[in-house]
């Protein structure tokens, strides 16, 4: 019972969000970014950590800006959720631009893996994409069960298979295999299994090598997107890259280190624009500190 209630509830919330304009919702979540901002709290604590590390060159007050703003960024991605999960196809694809280095129309005759990251417009590509073409999305489970529920449900809704991260790989090869591409994102420590440390902005992180498994096992090219926001509230800007080259390459860690370093220039394009409140640097390599 507490947990139907609290899904109506939730569920209620986000449709009244998307019932808003988008321009009123993306202010208000800046607004209340900046003010749950100023209280101390574990998110903040992990963002102010994570950008010491990966920006070292940056003084004191240029990393609290950057933190502000990302956090800004955090929370509006949030209440954005409403139009993602609840609001019509014709409203998320008109908030979408579109740049795409290969034909999106082709059948995909070569198994394809889009390969994301956690830029705070990811759920709008996902979404955007899951509109005009079939695709599967390999997803991670929320700890928070009302939330993970509302999830999975709204992402499947115009057609997406939905495949946990956890679930059978011969499953998704068989997804990959029949001509339908899979969409993951493999920037997070997921842990140790299945995973290399390699070097991410300098520090050492716990990189998945699933995506160099997949890609070797089913013969897959690897297609990087990235969705940020533009700017005056004009929505988002989906950027689907050329195929990753040499990719897999036969060696995991080579593999891994390549998406590390796309990845860093991504980011060092808009870098209050990406997920920093996650603890990339959760597990260490044997012998180092607690980071957080």
């Amino acid at each position: 019972m507490k947990n139907s209630t609290q899904t109506a509830l939730t569920a209620g919330l986000l449709r009244t969000l998307s019932s808003l304009p988008y321009g009123l919702v993306a202010r208000l979540g800046e607004i209340l970014g900046s003010m749950l901002y100023l209280i101390p709290g574990k998110r903040r604590h992990i963002l102010h950590t994570n950008l010491r590390l990966c920006f070292p060159e940056q003084s004191e007050s240029e990393r609290r800006r950057l933190a502000r703003a990302s956090f800004q960024h955090v929370i509006r991605s949030y209440l954005e959720r409403g139009l993602q999960w609840y609001g019509s196809a014709h409203a998320i694809t008109s908030l979408v631009e579109l740049d795409s280095a290969i034909d999106l129309r082709d059948r995909y005759d070569q198994p394809t893996i889009f390969l994301g990251f956690h830029f705070v417009g990811i759920e709008a590509a996902c979404m955007y994409y899951s509109i005009r073409h079939p695709v599967a999305s390999i997803y991670t489970p929320m700890s928070d069960e009302v939330t993970d529920a509302i999830s999975k449900g709204q992402r499947a809704r115009f057609g997406t298979t939905m495949i946990p991260r956890h679930g059978s790989a011969r499953n998704i090869l068989d997804v990959l295999k029949s001509g339908k591409p899979i969409m993951l994102a493999a920037d997070m420590d997921f842990g140790l299994r299945d995973s290399v440390f390699v070097p991410f902005f300098g520090v050492q992180a716990c990189t998945l090598t699933a995506v160099s498994r997949l890609a070797q096992l089913s013969g897959a090219r690897v297609v990087p997107f990235v969705s940020k926001v533009l700017p005056g509230y004009r929505g988002y800007k989906l950027r689907i890259y050329p195929a990753l080259q040499a990719f897999p390459s036969g060696d995991v860690r080579v593999d891994a280190l390549a998406m590390n370093q796309f990845l860093e220039a991504r980011i060092r394009e808009t870098p209050d624009q990406y997920y920093w409140v996650h603890r990339r640097f959760k597990r260490r390599p044997q012998g180092e500190a607690a980071i957080y």
